[in-house]
């Protein structure tokens, strides 16, 4: 989760599993009534009972809550669940005439508490559309120059050597080990050239 997701997780999911807890004991004519609201942008949920009708919507935001404010959720997921939820209260806010004025846009009096439920479609957007910050591998070559001379300092080491002591011929082989190394893990980095 990116540090800048941090607040609008954790307040919107806050606000969220709030309502949901707040539902946990709702009674049959207050689930009525948000059933009935609620039908008026999705007819299907009418088929529902009541009771049942509050304890899904219950569960829904409660679950919505504490996914949001779940750290190891990817915020596009979350992002994508919050936009599903509040495009359904953003719909079912337009689709309720008693909730808009003449325009069927703005709120009536009875519509600003639902009309303010479009902060947490903003939020959604943001979640899902924020992108990821890459971070890009430098990598760094070496100049075949530089590979080059290291080898031939190192075959003149040896070569001098001959006639020296052991330690400046041990001393000569260990540069030219340590050159074809170089060479070998140049060779490796570069791509496309295996």
């Amino acid at each position: 989760m990116k540090l800048s997701h941090i607040p609008l997780r954790l307040t919107t999911g806050a606000y969220i599993l709030n309502s949901g807890l707040n539902k946990r004991n709702l009674d049959e004519e207050s689930a009525a009534g948000l059933q009935q609201m609620a039908g008026n942008a999705f007819p299907q949920v009418l088929d529902l009972e009541p009771a049942r009708f509050g304890k899904l919507l219950c569960a829904a935001e409660i679950t919505l809550g504490l996914t949001l404010m779940t750290p190891f959720v990817p915020s596009r997921l979350a992002g994508l669940a919050l936009g599903a939820f509040s495009g359904g209260l953003v719909t079912m806010y337009l689709k309720t005439p008693e909730l808009t004025e003449d325009d069927g846009f703005r709120p009536s009096p009875a519509g600003v508490p639902y009309a303010k439920d479009v902060w947490m479609l903003g939020v959604a957007a943001a979640l899902i559309l924020d992108t990821k910050n890459k971070k890009k591998v430098k990598v760094v070559k070496v100049p075949t120059p530089v590979k080059t001379a290291a080898a031939a300092a190192a075959i003149k080491t040896a070569k001098d050597a001959t006639g020296s002591t052991t330690k400046k011929a041990a001393k000569a082989a260990k540069t030219a080990t340590a050159a074809k190394a170089a060479k070998s893990a140049a060779k490796a980095a570069a791509p496309g050239k295996n």
